[in-house]
């Protein structure tokens, strides 16, 4: 047995010292949620050169017959660390990569666990994005903000090995996992997934804990129906996309929809007044907010999209 364990240590060793793609100096580690489940907490805030790029989270979970990964974190040299401390954890074969939605952050590894011969999953509603003006915009933009990790030499992109039109449910090892399109929310492509023998909800950007959320161009409306299908799930344990995991899931989910609603309420009123956004903005207490992590880098836009979504939802009515 001693003999069998040396052996693993030092292919381990072995591989993790021929790392194929430049090194990061931000520590990657896994935390263990529940039996199966781990997760891959990254840093706070907006993806920078002082976080290398590591500011969202990813996941594992470990089975008798393989690993199902869920989101490959923000560079081939970030997922390449993720699967050494996956290695730490088990030799089992990587089976499955289910990827949450296409923002950088969130995918921009997944040749690494490619190439380690796992099949990718993901919603049929990304192939939209893949490819698309704004996934070239924000190549170039990570390209040129983290260079040194993401370019041309070490980025690839492989495609979904299965894109998948709605919910879907799978077993592998014992354990049954809950694949849930919540889309369009936060994209139009999000899944979720739910661990049922864990009762872990690896939730995506569905989910930001302690810190503002990425809005972006999602619609807010839908963000806050997928949030109900969420709670409905009744998880014990959250993995959000970013933030540290929790075992209080509904105080997790209730914040980020809090803050959906009072984006929604705030600059729902102004439209309504026809109030110029820059006085809007301006005149709206953001105390409760302003003080976490992100709010300098997200929140103003996402209060401009929002006052743009409720200008086109007066329209609508």
């Amino acid at each position: 047995m001693r003999t069998l364990l040396a052996l693993i240590f030092l292919l381990f060793s072995i591989q993790a010292a021929a790392a194929p793609y430049p090194p990061v100096s931000v520590k990657v580690r896994a935390e263990q949620v529940a039996e199966h489940s781990y997760y891959i907490p990254g840093l706070s805030g907006a993806a920078s050169t002082q976080n290398q790029g590591f500011m969202s989270n990813a996941g594992f979970v470990v089975t008798e017959e393989g690993v199902v990964v869920f989101d490959t974190l923000g560079s081939p040299s970030l997922a390449w660390e993720m699967l050494q401390r996956i290695r730490e954890v088990t030799m089992a074969p990587i089976k499955r990569v289910i990827v949450s939605h296409y923002h950088a952050d969130h995918y921009y590894g997944i040749q690494v666990f490619k190439d380690a011969g796992a099949e990718i999953w993901a919603n049929e509603g990304g192939r939209q994005m893949v490819g698309s003006e704004d996934w070239r915009l924000r190549l170039e933009q990570r390209k040129a903000l983290l260079g040194r990790w993401i370019n041309d030499q070490t980025q690839r992109f492989p495609a979904p090995d299965l894109w998948l039109s709605g919910d879907t449910d799978f077993a592998l090892g014992g354990l049954h996992f809950r694949i849930r399109h919540v889309g369009p929310a936060h994209s139009p492509e999000d899944l979720v997934m739910f661990v049922e023998e864990d009762g872990v909800l690896f939730a995506g950007d569905l989910v930001f804990k302690g810190r503002v959320p990425f809005i972006g161009d999602a619609d807010s409306r839908l963000w806050l129906n997928a949030l109900d299908k969420l709670i409905a799930l009744q998880p014990k344990f959250l993995v959000p996309g970013h933030g540290a995991a929790s075992d209080e899931p509904l105080a997790d989910l209730t914040l980020t929809r809090d803050y959906l609603k009072y984006l929604r309420e705030q600059m729902g009123r102004a439209v309504e007044e026809m109030i110029p956004f820059e006085e809007a903005y301006e005149k709206t207490d953001w105390s409760m907010y302003e003080k976490m992590p992100a709010f300098l880098e997200a929140h103003r836009r996402n209060a401009y999209n929002t006052y743009l979504l409720m200008e086109r939802e007066s329209l609508m009515k």
